[in-house]
Order: C-alpha cells, then sequence, then structure tokens
C-alpha cells in the first residue's frame, strides 16, 4: 500500500517563499521516510511564483507531493481569528507527517463545540491546534509542546532561534500560564496576537 500524499504549505510575503530551508528539510525527511528516496528537492526551484501574485499581499502557497512534487497551487491568505480553544482527546491520532488527508484532524475539529478551534491532548499531554502548533508563555520564557502531533517549519525555526522552549505540558498544567500563540508557516510571530489563557475551554462546557 502506498503512502498518501503529503503537503507543505509556504508563506509567501512580498513575492517570496518563506523559511525554505525548514521546508526543503521537512519535505525531503519525509519523501526518505514514506518513500525511500535519498535525492534531494528544493522548493525553490520546483515552485514558480505566478506573475499574478501582488507584492503587498501575503498568500499561501500548497505544495502535493510523493516522491515527486505534484501540484502547486496559489490563494489569497487572511489568518482566521482564533479567540478561544476547546481541550480535545486526539489519543490514537498519528499525523507524525504532514498528510494532505485531514480527514481525522478535521473530525477533531468538529469537537470544538462553541470555541473557534480545538487543543488536541495525546497521551495525556497538549500537542497541536487543527491546524497550528502551540506556544504558552509562563511569564518570563515561551514553553512549546515537545511532543507536537506535526513538528512545524516555524516551530522548529523559533526553536532553533531560541525564542521557543520545549516542554511537557499538561492540561492541569494550564492555569499557571499567562497567554498562548499559535504558530504555522503562515502566520507571522511578533504580530500574532496572544490568547488569553482563560479562553482554553474544558471538554464538555
Amino acid at each position: 500500500m502506498h503512502p498518501q500524499p503529503c503537503l507543505e504549505t509556504l508563506c509567501v510575503r512580498h513575492r517570496q517563499l518563506q523559511n525554505l530551508s525548514a521546508h526543503n528539510d521537512r519535505l525531503n525527511r519525509t519523501r526518505h521516510a514514506l518513500w525511500h528516496r535519498a535525492d534531494a528537492l528544493r522548493l525553490d526551484e520546483v515552485v514558480r511564483l505566478p506573475d499574478w501574485l501582488r507584492s503587498e499581499q501575503v498568500y499561501k502557497c500548497r505544495v502535493t507531493y510523493g516522491p515527486d512534487v505534484q501540484l502547486v497551487e496559489f490563494e489569497e491568505y487572511s489568518p482566521r481569528r482564533v479567540q478561544s480553544l476547546r481541550l480535545v482527546d486526539a489519543d490514537g491520532l498519528d499525523y507524525a507527517y504532514k498528510y494532505a488527508d485531514r480527514r481525522a484532524l478535521n473530525a477533531l475539529f468538529a469537537q470544538r463545540g462553541s470555541a473557534d478551534d480545538v487543543l488536541l491532548v495525546r497521551d495525556g499531554l497538549l500537542t497541536d491546534t487543527s491546524y497550528a502548533n502551540v506556544a504558552l508563555y509562563d511569564g518570563i520564557r515561551w514553553l512549546t509542546p515537545a511532543r507536537p502531533l506535526l513538528a512545524g517549519t516555524m516551530r522548529a525555526r523559533l526553536l532553533a532561534e531560541g525564542v521557543l522552549h520545549p516542554a511537557e505540558i499538561r492540561p492541569a498544567d494550564i492555569p499557571h500560564f499567562k497567554g498562548l500563540k499559535l504558530l504555522n508557516a503562515m502566520l507571522d510571530w511578533d504580530q500574532t496576537p496572544m490568547l488569553d489563557i482563560g479562553q482554553i475551554l474544558s471538554t464538555g462546557h
């Protein structure tokens, strides 16, 4: 049985692909792990920016791939407004690779109730929302779950820069933090608002 296709989602800002080294690294690690491909692809050589992209607009570039790149798509991007999260159990979910098939994640997202998104808990530890890694602020440092569902490219960059620090965080630890930020390839860390910790809702409330 062949592995299902995977995705890389890149931010295009000022007509330039952002954080390319982290995306290239994850794409090639995934190709090696799932399809045993030892050759390295470079997204800056594969992705051609269309003429219609405007320099003042942020775009999402979605690259679908298997052993090789299958499809490259562009769309205008505006960030989702997320002001509340609901804790949802995700035990048994495997999303170590950024699969194109998001049905399992979408089913968990459907459990958000009155909240804007879900904050997934696996094996008793916080992981991710349905579409972003998270970081929690303790008043001194930004901590990010050490075992996310998916190790994102922005998370990798901020860890390498020393902005984030990995930690095992349990739901019971949440009240000790002051706030939470979402992070993914499309979100500018400095521009992303901090979510009030009181807006993380328990299951069933």
